[in-house]
């Protein structure tokens, strides 16, 4: 199961988080997601800073988890890639690290949960954060270190609006031990609990996907003719769940000749307020026809499916 919505925007109260998070720690099967035990760490982190004065069980309980002696390096989202998504797909991406920690600390303990995910804004109020449906895997390099393999799953009409595409996004790492507590618990002792959060490291940049179109008529067409070349060029919409004319953008012509190995540009159009393309050019051989178009910050390059033209 996915709880994802409310934790993109803050953290959950105590009443809230001991609510979506109290799980005994034999039952594994039940483990929270990886969205509820973000939101507890957030919110076990902010007590540890001072910034909440009461702990999760009650108004005059006044405990604080401690710092986990643990860390993150290596952090690659996509590899570095942009992250590029349409309107309705699940898009899943890979995400490795590295973890080290204390040889005291047991990550793989049955209630030991890390992660890492990647955000927009600030860490305390995130515009939105985007999270792994799974845990990861991690496996033991030395007794202190441990290399881990997990994914981000995102799900454009749920989570993803045009303000979320460019070079905003950070990744975090974050971990909870709860070392044998249970939060549902009376005995419940929160400075028993082992946080660590690490944040503003490298992420991607989003994308919103792009398809291009071209046409070029008529076919076939007599040499010294005017060949009209058309096509659109438009990209994700992530408010409406649609794709829309991307406009005034460049976008080059090229044209290979029959026979030939490469394109050639021959000319740059520019799209119109719908995004549509359109211009002309003299026949003078047989080829083929092709719209490419660079991309930018928020939108990746695209080339259409080239369109063969007979010249006689």
């Amino acid at each position: 199961m996915r709880i994802r919505a409310t934790v993109a925007a803050a953290t959950v109260s105590g009443a809230l988080a001991l609510t979506a998070f109290a799980v005994p720690a034999a039952q594994a099967a039940d483990q929270p997601t990886p969205s509820q035990a973000r939101a507890l760490v957030q919110q076990l982190t902010a007590q540890k800073s001072g910034q909440q004065a009461k702990s999760l069980r009650a108004a005059d309980d006044t405990g604080t988890p401690y710092q986990l002696d643990l860390s993150f390096s290596k952090v690659s989202v996509n590899g570095g890639k942009p992250i590029v998504s349409g309107t309705t797909k699940q898009v899943t991406v890979p995400v490795t690290y590295t973890v080290t920690h204390g040889a005291d600390v047991d990550i793989f303990a049955d209630d030991f949960m890390l992660d890492v995910d990647i955000y927009r804004g600030t860490i305390d109020a995130p515009d939105n954060v985007l999270i792994g449906d799974d845990w990861p895997a991690c496996s033991v390099v030395s007794s202190t270190v441990a290399t881990c393999k997990g994914t981000l799953d995102i799900y454009p009409q749920e989570e993803l609006i045009n303000d979320d595409a460019g070079a905003k996004w950070k990744a975090e790492g974050y971990a909870i031990a709860f070392n044998g507590q249970d939060p549902d618990a009376d005995d419940f002792d929160v400075s028993k609990v082992g946080v660590a959060e690490q944040y503003g490291l490298t992420a991607p940049a989003l994308q919103r996907y792009s398809k291009l179109t071209t046409n070029a008529s008529p076919e076939p067409v007599t040499k010294g003719k005017t060949i009209t070349v058309t096509g659109s060029l438009t990209r994700a919409n992530w408010d409406t769940s649609k794709y829309m004319g991307y406009t005034k953008q460049p976008v080059k012509l090229q044209f290979k000749k029959k026979g030939a190995a490469s394109y050639t540009t021959v000319k740059t159009v520019t799209s119109s307020s719908t995004g549509s393309l359109k211009t002309t050019v003299t026949a003078a051989s047989d080829g083929y026809w092709r719209y490419s178009f660079a991309g930018t910050s928020t939108t990746p390059s695209v080339t259409s499916t080239s369109d063969f033209v007979d010249v006689r």
